[in-house]
C-alpha cells in the first residue's frame, strides 16, 4: 500500500454525487496516510446517491469552494454523478478550482460525469482523458481525445468511466501523488 502520510487531498462535489465514485477515493486515500477533505457549495452536508437517482447517506463537508487554497493541497478529485457534475459544472469556484490545480501542477482527479467540470472551465483540449461514455462527444467538442479505458493519465491529470473503474482510479491518484 502507498504511503501518503503528509499528502492532503481535496474531494470537491455537490449534492447527488455518485456515492461511491466519493467515498471509495476519500476512504482508501485516507486510509493510506492522506488527509483529505471535502469542500462544497455549502456548510451542509451533501446528499450522495446511487445510480443517479438513489438517495444513500449525506456526507459531512469539511469547507466551502472560496474556503479551498489549491496551493496548499496535493491533489483535487472531482466525483460524478449526473446531477453533481450537472450542478458543479456552472460552479464559478468549482471551475475556478480545476484550473488553478492544473496550472500548479497538482494532481486532479476526475471520474464518470464529472469531466463536464473541465469543460465548462475551459481546460478540457488537448487534454487525453476518458469520462462516463455519454460524455465522449462533449469532450471531443471541446478539444479533448476521449479514450474508453478504466484509467487514462495525463500528466498529473487522471480520470476514470464510473464506479466499477475506482480501483483503478484511486491506484492512480496515489501513484501520482507518489511522483
Amino acid at each position: 500500500m502507498p504511503d501518503l502520510n503528509g499528502k492532503r487531498i481535496a474531494i470537491i462535489a455537490t449534492s447527488h454525487f455518485e456515492e461511491a465514485e466519493l467515498v471509495t477515493p476519500r476512504d482508501e486515500l485516507a486510509a493510506m496516510g492522506a488527509e483529505v477533505k471535502v469542500y462544497s457549495t455549502t456548510a451542509e452536508a451533501i446528499q450522495a446517491v446511487e445510480n443517479d437517482t438513489d438517495p444513500t447517506q449525506k456526507v459531512s463537508v469539511d469547507g466551502v469552494f472560496t474556503d479551498l487554497d489549491v496551493a496548499g493541497v496535493d491533489a483535487v478529485v472531482v466525483p460524478g454523478g449526473t446531477i453533481n457534475a450537472d450542478t458543479i459544472r456552472t460552479d464559478e469556484d468549482a471551475q475556478e478550482i480545476v484550473r488553478q490545480a492544473l496550472e500548479q501542477d497538482k494532481v486532479l482527479a476526475v471520474i464518470c460525469h464529472g469531466p463536464w467540470l473541465l469543460v465548462s472551465a475551459g481546460v478540457a483540449s488537448g487534454k487525453r482523458l476518458t469520462s462516463f461514455p455519454s460524455l465522449a462527444v462533449d469532450l471531443r467538442n471541446a478539444g479533448a481525445q476521449w479514450s474508453d479505458e478504466e484509467v487514462v493519465v495525463d500528466g498529473r491529470l487522471v480520470t476514470s468511466r464510473n464506479p466499477d473503474d475506482l480501483p483503478a482510479f484511486v491506484e492512480a491518484i496515489a501513484e501520482a501523488l507518489q511522483d
